[in-house]
């Protein structure tokens, strides 16, 4: 049974409850002041973390100590179970998106051993949600709305990128490139669409997936996010998106965090829009100094390829989400996904044979 959104018996829920109360003398005297009767869930992701809110007082800039300078908040505290997943690379990686110039969570305190953090809270609307709201307007409203969002998407994202400091990221290289690709093969493949491959088959799937990695290795290196998409930024005016869900980081190819952006599982845009976005992005980057394709075709082809590798593994992440997790709810959003994957096999030389394996489980 559930009452006000809880499992009544959480021992989860409990335990945070009883480390967050453990920190309210640090708290405190950092002039942060979270009230526990608030605690209701926020949300959930793909993982094993969920989140929670907690209403507080938070001190005023330039001054923590006066009661009366404090300002109404809230507060997010993230319940990431340790032998599920580890919170330490979340915290190294706020660090470098913060001293990129990006607005993520601020971090108040966290344990580690425990699974617990808590952090600022960027509030409650997503680029997904402010993207549906907008769809009632007049054409010219929603383009413009649209345009603005998504440029400061890229431009925040022109930051991360021009950021010196890698601070021992992992390399997105050609091995972890392709094991995600191999989840293809392995959920969507062997659970969802059941087929049956030939060992002629597997072997031109191989080299497909050899040529996808040679050409998304070429590219230039830079800081990759991994998931840089609309359930990811959050509307935090006035300094660009709110950027959420960033510690799997890596250090990869140019092109994916955009390719992430514009060709997102969760909101399908037209070709020549993407293209007008990918642009934007592109004359920004050069300008930025970035060591990005000075022909923005080269850069396009670029972009296809590194959305395909990031469509094949969706594929299988959402189908193990299913049948693995039990997640439904990612099904919905595998028929864009498919289109994506399948409109680029079928364009470019060498991914005939994917290209044909993916019409089957059309």
């Amino acid at each position: 049974m559930k009452t006000d959104g809880f499992i009544d018996s959480d021992p989860r829920r409990d335990l945070a409850r009883q480390w967050v109360a453990s920190q309210m003398p640090g708290l405190g005297r950092q002039g942060w002041w979270p009230n526990l009767d608030s605690l209701r869930p926020a949300s959930s992701d793909a993982s094993f973390r969920r989140y929670f809110r907690i209403d507080g007082q938070a001190p005023h800039e330039g001054d923590s100590t006066r009661q009366d300078a404090r300002e109404a908040t809230s507060l997010i505290l993230m319940d990431a179970p340790p032998d599920r997943e580890d919170i330490r690379p979340f915290i190294k990686v706020a660090e470098i998106f913060l001293s990129a110039g990006l607005q993520v969570p601020k971090i108040i305190a966290a344990n580690p051993e425990l699974g617990f953090l808590l952090c600022t809270d960027l509030g409650q609307q997503t680029y997904l949600q402010r993207l549906a709201e907008n769809t009632g307007l007049d054409d010219d409203h929603q383009h413009k709305t649209r345009t603005e969002l998504y440029r400061e998407a890229w431009r925040s994202l022109v930051k991360l990128q021009t950021y010196g400091d890698r601070s021992g990221l992992p390399d997105y290289d050609t091995t972890k490139l392709t094991q995600e690709m191999q989840l293809f093969d392995q959920w969507f493949l062997g659970h969802h669409r059941p087929i049956v491959l030939s060992a002629s088959e597997k072997d031109q799937l191989a080299t497909v997936y050899r040529l996808i990695c040679d050409r998304c290795t070429a590219q230039p290196q830079v800081i990759v996010h991994r998931d840089y998409h609309s359930r990811n930024l959050m509307i935090c005016p006035p300094h660009g998106p709110g950027v959420l869900d960033f510690q799997d980081a890596v250090i990869g190819p140019i092109s994916y965090d955009l390719v992430s952006l514009l060709r997102d599982a969760y909101i399908e845009w037209p070709e020549e829009l993407q293209i007008d976005w990918a642009i934007g992005y592109w004359q920004d980057a050069r300008q930025a100094g970035l060591p990005i394709a000075q022909d923005f075709a080269d850069f396009w082809k670029d972009f296809e390829w590194m959305g395909l590798q990031r469509h094949i593994k969706v594929l299988g992440i959402f189908a193990r989400l299913y049948h693995r997790d039990g997640k439904e709810n990612y099904l919905n959003d595998l028929p864009v996904v498919m289109r994506y994957a399948v409109a680029v096999a079928r364009r470019y030389q060498g991914l005939g044979p994917l290209a044909k394996i993916l019409e089957r489980c059309t």
